[in-house]
């Protein structure tokens, strides 16, 4: 007979055997099951189904036709090969691009008569607009600065007209010519107040015909001189 400890540790090891075994978990038979059943199928002659996952349903597929309807090739596997036999792209819409600059295909379209008489059309539906007579200015807007530009005698800041030495002093040029908004307007109040020959507020001290800086240079480019 073994000793006494010899049999208790025996005890000890197969009780921790068990409980280890117990916890494990179950190994899978590695798909034997599987095996089995599509081995049965095969010998009965029935279809096994697929147990990755449902297909989607039928209706939802895209017939052939409608395929072959797209321009899609639905026996192709691969890309378009390049080659000269491939049947020409087929063009979205109805507009194409203009050939009129190629001769070839103009000389293959048109014939001499033929261009001579489309041009024919193209110069009877030529139109001229004639010139009219300007519109009459509306209301009465004032002297006309654009006339008197480009009928005045002198250049800015060549003195024209005499002016009074006292009459320029004090800052009246400065205070009167800050109640316009523009040059243009300034100019314009100053031909209807009598002009450079009388200058009632004192706005041309130069005496060169032009009030508060007013410049006929613009006019006169516009004109070419």
């Amino acid at each position: 007979m073994k000793p006494l400890a010899s049999r208790l540790n025996l005890a000890a090891f197969a009780g921790a055997a068990m409980v280890l075994s117990a916890c494990a978990a179950p190994v899978p038979d590695s798909g034997l099951a599987a095996a089995r059943a599509e081995r049965e199928a095969q010998l009965t002659g029935r279809a096994t189904a697929p147990s990755f996952g449902a297909t989607a349903p039928a209706s939802n597929a895209i017939s052939g036709s409608d395929l072959s309807a797209a321009g899609i090739d639905v026996e192709r596997r691969g890309g378009v090969q390049a080659s000269p036999t491939n049947a020409a792209p087929s063009v979205a819409g109805g507009a194409a691009i203009s050939d009129e600059q190629s001769f070839e295909a103009v000389a293959n379209r048109e014939t001499i008569e033929s261009d001579a008489a489309r041009r024919a059309e193209q110069a009877a539906a030529y139109q001229v607009v004639q010139p009219t007579a300007l519109p009459q200015r509306a209301g009465d807007t004032g002297p006309n600065i654009v006339e008197y530009a480009l009928n005045a005698p002198n250049k800015r800041g060549q003195e024209w007209y005499s002016r009074f030495i006292l009459g320029t002093m004090g800052g009246r040029f400065e205070r009167n010519c800050a109640s316009y908004r523009s040059p243009d307007e300034a100019q314009r109040d100053f031909l209807a107040r009598g002009g450079p020959e009388r200058d009632p507020r004192g706005i041309d001290p130069d005496g060169d015909g032009f009030a508060c800086g007013w410049d006929p240079a613009p006019f006169l480019a516009a004109v070419g001189r």
